[in-house]
């Protein structure tokens, strides 16, 4: 049975059957990229976590092309430009709760407006801890494209297993608040948070772009967060860690 690992599913999308927009093809060489992670990218982690682009394809405009929004920042930079995506907590009706939580998403560009970084905030990295981003991102060279459903369906044996503890609730309590809503299934809980994209402009008929929700599952015996999905700026993400993670300390 193939693994439901990792599916991350945008208008990045990624698949081969091109429709003549130059971003597809963009999008498509990037992903070729992915299965010599090593030679096209480095990772560096410190109070957040990039991706360097070794030989960076894509431009700007094609992630507004994705969501159909723009970043809440965007500035020149002696070598390009820098844009920033900020996500704030917000309550059912949108509004920010109290004290502010929230989280970035950065990106770098050159002189040719190519992406050379991707950073995410160390907020972020509480529901992404970054081993398990990196090697998630890792699965996606050579992963099946679905074109029917615009998704990614990456391998998780192609990559050596993680003996990493998993974030334990209380302590993504603790960084992220109580959440929206909680749903209870068999064995474990979801708790959804919602996240709303500061951003300039967002094209008429996409306003539901910049509204993120992002499902956390927790496992009830051990407290350890086991999945994550969520939207973030029209990229749609899903991560099962227990797919990635070491039998040695799977203590589910």
């Amino acid at each position: 049975m193939k693994s439901k690992a990792i599916r991350i599913i945008c208008l990045l999308a990624l698949t081969v059957s091109l429709t003549g927009c130059a971003y597809w093809w963009r999008a498509f060489q990037t992903y070729q990229q992915m299965s010599e992670f090593d030679k096209y990218f480095n990772v560096v982690v410190g109070d957040d976590f990039t991706l360097q682009f070794k030989e960076p394809v894509m431009q700007s405009e094609d992630f507004v092309a994705l969501g159909r929004l723009r970043p809440s920042e965007e500035k020149p930079t002696k070598g390009g430009k820098h844009w920033r995506y900020w996500f704030r907590k917000v309550d059912g009706y949108k509004k920010i709760v109290q004290p502010e939580i929230k989280f970035y998403s950065d990106m770098n560009f050159n002189q040719k407006d190519k992406l050379v970084a991707w950073s995410f905030s160390s907020v972020f990295l509480e529901i992404a801890p970054p081993k398990f981003l990196e090697v998630s991102l890792r699965t996606i060279g050579g992963a099946e494209i679905d074109k029917a459903n615009m998704s990614l369906h990456g391998n998780p044996e192609m990559v050596k297993k993680i003996a990493d503890d998993l974030p334990k609730k209380m302590t993504v309590i603790a960084k992220l608040g109580q959440p929206f809503e909680v749903k209870k299934e068999k064995g474990q809980e979801i708790y959804i948070y919602r996240f709303l994209l500061d951003t300039k402009t967002i094209d008429e008929g996409y306003e539901q772009n910049a509204l993120n929700e992002v499902k956390l599952t927790f496992n009830n015996k051990t407290q350890e967060l086991t999945k994550m999905a969520g939207n973030f700026a029209g990229l749609k993400v899903s991560i099962n860690y227990k797919e990635f993670q070491a039998k040695s300390v799977d203590k589910s």
